[in-house]
C-alpha cells in the first residue's frame, strides 16, 4: 500500500459536479493498493498515518498527529500511485490491484482510519472520475509505501 498524505487547511472531492466530501483542517490521502497488500499493511498504515506529528505545537514545530490537532481526513483510492515507467512514456499500472481485491481492501482502511481517529472520516467514491481540490498547508507532504517499513 502506498498513501501520498498531505496536511491540509481545506480539501474536497467532488463528482458528476456534487461535492461528495469535504474536511476543513486535516490530512488529504491517496491509497494506493497492490495485490499483495494484506490486513497487516492496513493496520500498519492506518496507525501511521493517524499518528504522524505533522501539525504544528504552540511553539510552531510539527509535533501534533491529525488526532492531537482535532483534523479530520479525506482518503481518495489513487491506483495510479502504482504506476511503473520503467520502459517508454506511458505508465503500466499492473502492479495496481484489481477492483474485486482493491475495493474491499480500501474500505477495510476507511474502517481502520475511523477506528484510529475516533470518528467518521470523509471519502471519494472508488474508481469514480473525481475532482480532488486541497490547500496544502505548509506545504507538507510525506508518501509511506507499507512495503518499506524498514
Amino acid at each position: 500500500m502506498i498513501a501520498v498524505i498531505q496536511r491540509v487547511s481545506e480539501s474536497s472531492v467532488t463528482i458528476n459536479g456534487e461535492v461528495t466530501g469535504s474536511i476543513g483542517l486535516g490530512l488529504m490521502v491517496l491509497l494506493g493498493i497492490e495485490e499483495a497488500d494484506l490486513q497487516e499493511d492496513i493496520d500498519w498504515l492506518s496507525r501511521k498515518i493517524i499518528h504522524l506529528r505533522i501539525f504544528p505545537d504552540e511553539n510552531g514545530v510539527m509535533n501534533k498527529s491529525v488526532l492531537e490537532a482535532t483534523g479530520d481526513i479525506l482518503l481518495i483510492s489513487q491506483f495510479t500511485l502504482h504506476a511503473s515507467i520503467k520502459k517508454g512514456n506511458r505508465p503500466s499500472y499492473i502492479k495496481a490491484a484489481k477492483p474485486d481485491f482493491a475495493i474491499p481492501m480500501y474500505e477495510q482502511f476507511i474502517k481502520a482510519l475511523e477506528n484510529e481517529l475516533g470518528k467518521p472520516i470523509q471519502t471519494g467514491e472508488f474508481g469514480a472520475d473525481m475532482k480532488v481540490a486541497l490547500v496544502n498547508d505548509g506545504p507538507v507532504t510525506i508518501m509511506i509505501d507499507s512495503k518499506n517499513r524498514v
